[in-house]
Parts: structure tokens; C-alpha cells; sequence
């Protein structure tokens, strides 16, 4: 295989949420150009097993740990069990559906501390060393219908912070551009993953275009074309095949 196929070749990889869904996807694209891989997972010891595994029968080189990532010093202790990364992914967040009236300040202390607060720290932990070796690849996982300001009846504590994180990349990118660095949000359509229930997988496929919601390949694809482009920078992409809900 030439060289160019293998764009990351030498680079140390960061994915939180690595050992299945989404993540899991695009941390096996990401070995596959040559990325070391560090995959962060939540609580399934097999899930993290699977997911090595699989990376280093395709040749890929890989190791990770489990973490629970709800305390306000998470970003600082991952990054201490991990190398200092080039790339870094969020593809992870938990997610709470509920009318406003309905969330306590437990779920906005929660769902804000996953989904906006781990991410931010870990860019203004990472983004530094990425600026003073000139290369650095950041791509956050918002959610569906989160590429720009809207109201929501149902997901509106999960979705605030999610949207926010196009604040956060479009900061990091006037920061980090100069610098070889890219940062960007990617904001998946209804996805067909492990974690679902059967309630949610026919929910997807009620709501997704065609009744066919993605898969985690659909949108791999999709994040690596945006980490191997360094034009792409401070960006807010949808990849949800034009969906309405």
C-alpha cells in the first residue's frame, strides 16, 4: 500500500466513545490509515475487547481503557492514561429525552457535563501541543438537527449542548487553523447502533428518509473525508441524507 493511502501514519488517535456505535467505526477507519489508536470506552470490558481485537487482526495498532467520564476532571485524567494525541474524537454523549418542564437540574448538570464540558476541556487541553507540532485533526459528534440554532419538544436540554459544540469548533479553528490544526462538528441523521432498543430502532426507521436510518459506516465514511481534508475547518456538517423531525 502506498504511502498516501495511509494519511495518519505515525499519528496517535483519541477516540472517546471508540469501542462500539459511531466511534467504534471510525476509530477501525482511522487504524486502517495508520493512526495509533487509544479507544476510551464507558463500562463493557467486551465491547473494548471486541474492538481491539478487530483493529489488530486488520494489522491496526490499538490499546484503550475504560473510564467513566461524568466528573468534572475527566478530559484531565484521560489524557493522562493516553498519548499525547493528534487526532482527537468525541463520538460520544448521553442522551435524555424529555419536555423542559420535565428535566430536573440533575439532567442539565449531566447531559451539559457529557456532551459540551468533556469535549471543551479535552480542545483546550489537546489543541496547545497540537499548534506547536503544526498538525492536529479535532472532530465532534453533535447530534441530529443540531448543525444550527432550532427549538426542540423533546430533546432540548441534550440538544443545547450538543449545538454548542459548533461554537467550541468554530473557536478552535480560528485558534488552531493558523497552526495546521482543523477542528469540526459532525452531525449525524438517526443511526442504527448496538446501544438502541426496539423502541428507538423503529422510531429511526419510522423518521429516517426512505424508512432506512444510516449505519456506523455510512458516517465513518463520512468523518474520515472531513479529517483528511485540512481545508474543511471550523465546519458544522450534517450527514443525515436531509432529514426532518
Amino acid at each position: 500500500m502506498d504511502d498516501s493511502a495511509k494519511p495518519f501514519d505515525g499519528k496517535n488517535a483519541l477516540v472517546i466513545g471508540g469501542t462500539g456505535g459511531i466511534g467504534r467505526a471510525v476509530a477501525l477507519l482511522l487504524a486502517e490509515k495508520g493512526a495509533r489508536l487509544t479507544l476510551l470506552g464507558g463500562s463493557s470490558k467486551e465491547r473494548l475487547e471486541a474492538a481491539l481485537t478487530e483493529i489488530r487482526k486488520n494489522g491496526g495498532r490499538a490499546e484503550g481503557f475504560l473510564f467513566r467520564v461524568d466528573t468534572p476532571d475527566a478530559a484531565e485524567r484521560i489524557l493522562e492514561r493516553s498519548p499525547n494525541p493528534d487526532i482527537l474524537i468525541c463520538a460520544w454523549g448521553p442522551f435524555k429525552r424529555g419536555a423542559l418542564a420535565d428535566m430536573v437540574p440533575a439532567d442539565w448538570r449531566d447531559l451539559t457535563l457529557c456532551n459540551l464540558v468533556l469535549p471543551g476541556t479535552l480542545v483546550s487541553l489537546t489543541l496547545p501541543s497540537m499548534m506547536r507540532r503544526g498538525f492536529g485533526r479535532i472532530l465532534l459528534f453533535g447530534g441530529t438537527k443540531t448543525d444550527t440554532i432550532r427549538g426542540f419538544t423533546s430533546t432540548a436540554v441534550y440538544s443545547a449542548a450538543k449545538t454548542a459544540l459548533g461554537v467550541l469548533a468554530k473557536s478552535a479553528a480560528r485558534e488552531g487553523g493558523p497552526s495546521g490544526v482543523t477542528c469540526n462538528v459532525l452531525c449525524p441523521g438517526l443511526t442504527d447502533t448496538e446501544y438502541l432498543d426496539d423502541k428507538a430502532r423503529s422510531y429511526n426507521a419510522e423518521q429516517s428518509p426512505g424508512g432506512k436510518p444510516l449505519i456506523p459506516d455510512d458516517i465513518a465514511r463520512a468523518a474520515l473525508a472531513i479529517l483528511e481534508n485540512p481545508q474543511i475547518n471550523g465546519a458544522i456538517i450534517p450527514v443525515d441524507r436531509g432529514i426532518a423531525i
